[in-house]
């Protein structure tokens, strides 16, 4: 039985990594599995076996924090008792299945007596590309417009309806895209490919959308979709009122504006959806990965007056076959209720800006920490080879540091210059603390392989 959340020390690495169990199941397995498998896996080669809490452990009984939550979905952390109850209950009764169930019903009842705005009407999918394609689908059917807008750095999926709103490289090679996709400078602040400084810029990369509406588009625009803090990217944040200028702009264009909430809601950044931050009205959001707590559980969220519009709205014109069933609504339905019930919005709030602090405490004593940002349980931190140039950390050095917070007991995606920490929202300081106090060591490490 795994140590619980009150123990101290709990990360506890015993063999050398991958140790001996680990090694013989990865191997057997690359035998048959596919190549492509998340990086996170395939550079640490561990084989988990169980988990409690924020800890996760191998076979061969390594322990390790999760500052990973498998890309923000283990909301509740692992073995969460109501999880676990109510999960059991459900499958023991009824487990698939496209009928109306009660926990389903209950599930879309709570989701709009907490949900932003007007958006109380709920359709669930199984995946996250899945639901930001019905999204697409919606805004088209409302609109009776074909063209969407994304952002550079933006990632709302793999499959080929949305791979064109990949902000970034991945896409190469998988053309010829669908048309009508287009994308276009996100507020990174940080790193403006305008190259200008906010606040003096006065919204530059919204003014730049405009031109690029007029110039590139058939000026047939249905939708405007945006991550509210962009996750794939290094957990990127924008700054206050980004949302709301995209509302206008989608509004003189007669657009809708598609919030993806994937990552960001449910808690994750210290309120229960990103866009509240904003105060913004979105006409849809996506919801996915915390939402089934590790469940495959996505969904979309709307008016009455958008999702009602046809073919959306015509019969099995929305549906999907997994999205919803009654194991799934269950693992929504107990991850939502406790995170609701038990605080964990303002526990990642809380906890959330004891990290940041921490963190950026960090960045003031090591030169290659170029930025410390983040809202809620939801943070990046940026590594330079130079902070004045803003060059980024080479990858070799990126990988030395996740493998030595691995064998120091810490999960972080920590193999790439923008750090992703997204911990489980049930995460407390102590836990945090532990975590940090991994990294800190480890950048002592780096400090002295880099010479600075």
């Amino acid at each position: 039985m795994l140590v619980h959340e009150t123990h101290s020390k709990k990360a506890s690495v015993k063999t050398a990594l991958p140790g001996p169990k680990s090694k013989e199941i990865y191997e057997l397995e690359q035998k048959y599995i596919s190549p492509g498998t998340q990086t996170i896996a395939t550079l640490s080669q561990l084989v988990m076996e169980r988990g409690d809490g924020c800890i996760v452990q191998d076979v061969d009984g390594n322990r390790y924090i999760d500052f990973f939550a498998g890309v923000a979905v283990a909301s509740l952390g692992y073995n969460h008792p109501k999880y676990v109850k109510m999960m059991s209950e459900q499958v023991a009764k009824i487990h698939v299945g496209s009928f109306t169930t009660k926990v389903r019903a209950d599930l879309s009842k709570m989701l709009a007596e907490n949900c932003v705005a007007d958006l109380y009407r709920t359709q669930y999918y199984s995946g996250g590309a899945e639901a930001v394609e019905a999204a697409l689908r919606l805004a088209k059917s409302y609109t009776k417009k074909t063209e969407v807008m994304g952002f550079w750095g933006g990632f709302h999926g793999k499959t080929l309806g949305v791979v064109g709103l990949i902000g970034d490289t991945f896409k190469h090679q998988l053309g010829p895209l669908p048309a009508g996709i287009y994308n276009t400078p996100y507020a990174n602040c940080r790193r403006c490919p305008l190259h200008l400084t906010f606040p003096d810029c006065k919204w530059a990369c919204v003014d730049f959308i405009r031109e690029k509406i007029k110039v590139e588009t058939t000026g047939n625009l249905a939708a405007i979709i945006v991550e509210p803090i962009q996750g794939t990217n290094g957990n990127v944040v924008p700054p206050d009122g980004f949302l709301l200028e995209l509302r206008k702009l989608a509004d003189d264009q007669g657009a809708l504006l598609i919030v993806d909430e994937m990552i960001t809601g449910f808690g994750r950044t210290g309120k229960l959806f990103a866009a509240q931050h904003d105060n913004v009205r979105p006409d849809i959001i996506t919801i996915g990965k915390s939402f089934g707590g590790g469940y495959p559980m996505t969904g979309l969220m709307s008016s009455d007056k958008v999702i009602f519009s046809k073919p959306f709205a015509n019969a099995s014109g929305s549906s999907s076959s997994y999205g919803g069933n009654p194991l799934a609504s269950a693992a929504a339905y107990v991850t939502v209720k406790t995170i609701i019930e038990d605080g964990l919005v303002e526990n990642s709030a809380r906890v959330g800006a004891f990290m940041l602090k921490r963190l950026q405490a960090l960045q003031s004593k090591f030169p290659f920490i170029g930025e410390v940002r983040g809202r809620g349980l939801l943070i990046g931190v940026e590594l330079v080879k130079d902070r004045a140039t803003k060059e980024k950390l080479d990858k070799e050095t990126c990988k030395f540091i996740f493998h030595e917070c691995l064998k120091r007991g810490l999960i972080t995606m920590g193999y790439n210059p923008d750090i992703r920490i997204n911990p489980p929202l049930i995460i407390d300081e102590a836990t945090a603390e532990e975590g940090i106090a991994i990294m800190e060591e480890v950048f002592g490490l780096v400090a002295d392989r880099i010479n600075v």
